[in-house]
């Protein structure tokens, strides 16, 4: 049990390592996009690099997020297996979403104030913050230590319908590709289409409550003042619109979304049969 609970931690930190870093550029724009139409001046005034800006702290963030999220998923799939009688098989579609949202969930609670901190990065001036460290310094003496979990509840109600969509949909194509094909596993490039699909329908249905997440997050940069997640909405709703307020960078998130949960959910399973098949030949002991 030990060592499946780190096989999984580990690949599963892997994974949203090199899918964040894929989709970095991708990523800070639709941040700036949500927050401020700073792209292109963004560009312009600190160089294609800056498009990579709060790239560390989104790896210092993710691959504790992604290796406690694929892990807490792997054990809920083993919890709720043994609770319905599926173990060892295909969860049943209600059980098969708890999971991905349970894991989510966890995930989300345990490293909130990181996923703050690279918010604050990505659409702050290079110079107002020299590294992370100093974020969390500035934030907590500046405007409290509450700050670094504003945001935090639509995070939790967004995270619920991503994570539960985005594994229930991979795990279900996943499923019916064994039984349409004989194969019990899909091949690499049928499970980055599996990931795509799942990024791109689990974010497309949490989509607005990042918006606010994001707003929230921002707010002490961005001169705003948000309060409750309706009152974020209905502000943002009354300034900018229904279409071009909730849902702005929602194209940039089609392009991003379906390419870092696809490349993140194929780079966990990869690992996890190497690994696998390590252990069998003896290279790895433990």
């Amino acid at each position: 049990m030990g060592r499946n609970v780190l096989n999984t931690l580990l690949s599963g930190a892997l994974a949203g390592a090199v899918a964040k870093t894929a989709v970095a550029p991708l990523d800070r724009t639709k941040i700036i996009f949500q927050a401020y139409r700073l792209i292109y001046r963004t560009y312009l005034s600190d160089g294609f690099l800056s498009l990579w800006r709060g790239n560390s702290a989104t790896m210092v963030r993710v691959i504790p997020y992604a290796g406690i999220q694929f892990c807490s998923h792997e054990q809920y799939k083993r919890l709720l297996g043994g609770y319905c009688g599926s173990q060892g098989k295909a969860l049943p579609p209600v059980p098969r979403f708890l999971a991905g949202s349970l894991a989510g969930t966890t995930a989300s609670m345990l490293t909130y104030p990181l996923d703050m901190v690279r918010a604050r990065m990505a659409v702050t001036p290079k110079e107002m913050y020299s590294n992370i460290l100093h974020v969390f310094v500035r934030i907590s003496r500046e405007e409290g230590l509450q700050t670094l979990y504003r945001g935090f509840t639509p995070t939790i109600l967004g995270v619920i319908p991503y994570a539960g969509i985005s594994f229930f949909t991979y795990e279900t194509l996943k499923k019916v590709h064994a039984d349409h094909t004989g194969r019990p596993h899909p091949n690499p490039a049928e499970r980055l289409a599996f990931g795509a699909c799942a990024g791109l329908l689990g974010q497309s249905a949490s989509y607005p409550l990042d918006v606010v997440r994001r707003r929230m997050q921002t707010a002490g940069v961005t001169g705003h003042t948000y309060g409750s997640i309706a009152s974020t909405m209905r502000l943002i709703v009354r300034e900018e619109g229904l279409v071009l307020g909730l849902y702005k960078g929602l194209s940039m998130n089609w392009v991003k979304g379906p390419i870092a949960v696809g490349i993140s959910f194929t780079t966990f399973d990869l690992t996890q049969i190497l690994w696998r098949q390590l252990q069998q030949r003896g290279f790895i002991q433990w």
